[in-house]
């Protein structure tokens, strides 16, 4: 794809951060002579690289550097710390980690496994260990020499894509060159339709879902612009969006409430930008109505699994335009209807529910990966009869969309009535004084499991709790409303941002029974 994009349109800009700005000619010879160069320190055919990186345009480099030489790449969150790499590093077994300066500390802290280090940014190598090489020397080695690109079969790993590890060790999640081909185009097909004409912006992390936006971009050869200050600035933002023209992104729904919160009831002036994708957590309805309102109906939502990654179903744009023009507005609380190409369905035990029953959402196509990365039993269990069984609960309607309700291990059994955590929170999240909430089950003597609402407020009061205990009994059946209210500063999240529900199911155990409300500290 990248070589294609280079033959076509050598001069355009392929990536831009900040002063730095690649074309697509500079992509492909760069990503060449890493792919030569890494070789050069040892790495092979099939051999896993370790990418851990802060957006950047080495990053993509080294994507497609691993793609070109069959290298598969390993990309891992910039915010996992020491013990946490020294796990993916253990599992993967990588020959090299492509790193940058923020990323050499948390290396010297953690086993390295005797994976070569290579280090971005560092302006000539005076700040490099000694245990580490030099990105730009590592290119220079690898330079001037015939493409690197290796011949590949569609089922060779292209991709190990770790799961974030809310409910124990994270999992890799093999993704083939296949698997990526089709999730490229159903993004173009379904998301964002691109040409070399636009302009993409990389506001979230590349080595997540942004990375799958990027290798659309590059398969058309459109401009990638990449944030200079590294992290998400609201304002600077919208700026960047409005100064480099951009046409599309894809962003996480707290990123979009952040901008929202930024423009104010202004709608900031953006007459480029076209299409906002979105998905990797839930999205309060109440909040995406906002964002219509205020940016206009630039939004199409996904859903997927790391396992099958950002190709499940799709809320398109004309649904969210309907939708807040009066037409169904319950869908801007569903994920939307199967995309095409893959098949979605509601199951109990692998036999298909009726439409409106809950079951286990189950997806088979040619985005699902090939299985877990040297784990055969969770494979065996996670594939079956040629199904990816999601662990996630939900219901079609008789039109097709999916309704997501909770994660299978979440579902709330109270007094024997099933509570579906998601509802809950979305009825919460309606209330002004909710800034962020999450609902679990306590383990209840009486009642097998109570359900406890973890709040964030702003500066929650006396009757706050009394006040959303009215909200919930107006909206919900009395099962479902929450029995305790417990307030924190914050919600404890893994380093994806996901709300970590075990641990806080864990700490709210330690509870003494008929725990009332009570403000905590901030969660780590």
């Amino acid at each position: 794809m990248l070589s294609n994009s280079a033959r076509r349109f050598p001069a355009r800009p392929a990536v831009t951060w900040g002063d730095q700005r690649l074309t697509y000619a500079d992509l492909d010879r760069r990503s060449d002579a890493l792919a030569h160069g890494l070789a050069s320190l040892g790495a092979r055919k099939d051999d896993r690289v370790v990418v851990l990186m802060r957006n950047r345009p080495e990053l993509i480099e080294a994507m497609y550097a691993c793609f070109k030489a069959a290298y598969c790449m390993v990309p891992l969150n910039s915010r996992l710390t020491a013990a946490e790499v020294t796990f993916h590093l253990g599992d993967s077994q990588p020959a090299a980690v492509l790193t940058d300066p923020e990323g050499v500390s948390v290396l010297a802290a953690a086993d390295r496994c005797g994976a070569a280090v290579v280090v971005a940014g560092t302006h000539g190598g005076d700040r490099l260990p000694v245990w580490a090489h030099d990105h730009e020397d590592v290119i220079a080695a690898g330079a001037g020499r015939p493409s690197a690109v290796a011949e590949v079969d569609r089922d060779d790993l292209a991709w190990l894509f770790y799961t974030s590890g809310t409910t124990g060790r994270p999992k890799g999640a093999m993704l083939s060159h296949g698997n990526l081909g089709f999730v490229t185009a159903s993004w173009l097909a379904d998301l964002t339709p691109m040409t070399e004409e636009d302009v993409t912006l990389h506001a979230a992390p590349l080595s997540h879902g942004a990375g799958f936006h990027a290798l659309a971009a590059t398969a058309r050869g459109a401009h990638q612009v990449i944030p200079a200050s590294g992290r998400f600035d609201p304002s600077g933002i919208l700026e960047l969006i409005a100064a480099e023209g951009v046409t599309n992104t894809w962003l996480v729904p707290t990123q979009i409430v952040m901008l929202l919160d930024a423009a104010g009831d202004r709608p900031p002036d953006l007459p480029s930008l076209r299409h906002v994708a979105y998905g990797g957590a839930p999205f309060a309805p109440a909040d995406l109505r906002r964002a219509l309102e205020v940016f206009g109906p630039r939004f199409v939502q996904l859903f997927g699994q790391g396992e099958t990654p950002m190709t499940a179903t799709v809320l398109s744009a004309a649904d969210h335009a309907a939708a807040l023009a009066g037409d169904r507005p319950q869908r801007l609380s569903s994920a939307g209807v199967p995309r095409p190409g893959t098949d979605v369905r509601v199951m109990n035990d692998d036999v298909e529910l009726p439409v409106g029953q809950v079951g286990e959402l189950c997806v088979r196509g040619s985005a699902v990966m090939l299985g877990y990365w040297q784990r055969p039993e969770e494979t065996a269990g996670t594939l079956r009869h040629g199904w990816l069984h999601t662990g996630d609960l939900g219901r079609m309607d008789e039109h097709g969309y999916l309704y997501l309700l909770d994660r299978a291990k979440d579902l709330i059994i109270s007094g024997g009535s099933n509570v579906y955590a998601v509802e809950v929170e979305a009825v919460l999240a309606g209330h002004e004084a909710v800034r962020e909430v999450a609902v679990v089950g306590v383990t209840d003597r009486t009642w097998g499991e109570t359900v406890v609402a973890v709040v964030v407020s702003g500066e929650p009061g006396p009757d706050t709790e009394v006040a959303l205990a009215a909200h919930c009994a107006g909206v919900l059946a009395g099962y479902k409303c929450p029995r305790r209210y417990v307030f924190r500063e914050a919600l404890p999240r893994n380093a994806y941002g996901k709300v970590l529900k075990r641990e806080l199911r864990e700490d709210l155990a330690g509870d003494p029974p008929g725990a009332g409300a009570r403000r905590e500290g901030g969660a780590p």
